[in-house]
């Protein structure tokens, strides 16, 4: 076994895809290749996959991942279409018109995941700024951030998790996860910066993440309600679904999280207005931020 190899852990029944990260005398260090989960497992609990496609694990994530991201694509096409027959309505005419999503401030402990987020924002022609920040850095990077950047949506994730020998009645306390403190930081200088929610939205909270202190901290949506293992692509699903809402509209809170790859047990969050707009006329010049559509 060396590091970059591909492994289950026989006694979690090879649930999970890792990554090996390292590998030490008697334990390597583990990254999940979908959820964003940081660990260490005994060198002989493992198992080496030399096919992830036929594994278990991975096929019920893609399952979940294409579901996901074909409900994405067929929200914004019948929005596109909704688009063009308001316009149509309102001006007796093929007016042409603008879009304005909003724009995301992506930070984030892990640089592969941060990656995988940056590729679906651009698909999903989702206007954004993705940094790979140490959960224990992202409140001072936000703070100088925020002024420059200026989002209408900032995600704050990485890594987090519940530590060792736990009991049920420490979950409800901070000093119980491995980033969650980092995170409810991070989600203050947030909210110092822009108090109302619906002036900036905030997306916090990784795997097994304090929900609570998160929310009470200021963020619309966190994880995780069930301290369960959340995708690496979840916060940024929410994050696509505010930028691409109304500002007119709140985020359907049902359809929002269970749209998910996680499901319910996996993120929540409080009603929120959108931050997409529409303007008319369509400029002659492309303006900074907008998407134009004819």
């Amino acid at each position: 076994m060396k590091q970059g190899d591909l492994v289950v852990r026989k006694s979690y029944g090879g649930d999970v895809l890792f990554r090996v990260e390292a590998v030490r005398t008697h334990h390597a260090v583990l990254k999940g290749t979908d959820y964003r989960l940081l660990a260490d497992a005994p060198i002989p609990d493992l198992s080496v996959v030399r096919d992830p496609e036929s594994t278990r694990a991975v096929q019920q994530v893609r399952i979940k991942v294409n579901d996901s991201l074909q409900r994405m694509h067929n929200q914004r096409e019948r929005q596109a279409v909704e688009t063009v027959d308001h316009i149509r309505l309102a001006t007796q005419e093929n007016q042409p018109f603008f879009e304005v999503p909003g724009k995301v401030l992506h930070l984030d402990g892990d640089n592969n995941y941060l990656k995988k987020s940056m590729q679906l924002y651009n698909t999903m022609h989702v206007p954004s700024h993705g940094l790979h920040v140490h959960e224990s850095q992202m409140a001072d990077v936000l703070y100088q951030l925020l002024p420059q950047v200026k989002p209408d949506i900032v995600v704050i994730t990485g890594h987090d998790g519940v530590l060792k020998n736990r009991l049920q009645e420490d979950l409800y306390s901070l000093g119980s996860y491995k980033n969650s403190q980092n995170f409810v930081n991070a989600v203050r200088v947030a909210r110092e910066y822009e108090k109302n929610r619906d002036g900036l939205i905030v997306i916090a909270g990784a795997c097994q993440s304090h929900f609570e202190a998160l929310l009470q901290a200021g963020s619309n949506f966190a994880s995780s309600p069930g301290r369960i293992l959340i995708h690496a692509l979840d916060p940024v699903y929410i994050a696509i679904k505010a930028s691409y809402t109304s500002i007119r509209d709140t985020v359907n809170l049902s359809d929002v999280i269970h749209g998910t790859i996680s499901g319910i047990d996996g993120v929540g969050g409080i009603e929120t207005l959108g931050r997409f707009r529409v303007g008319l006329p369509k400029p002659k010049i492309t303006s900074v931020g907008a998407t134009l559509k004819s």
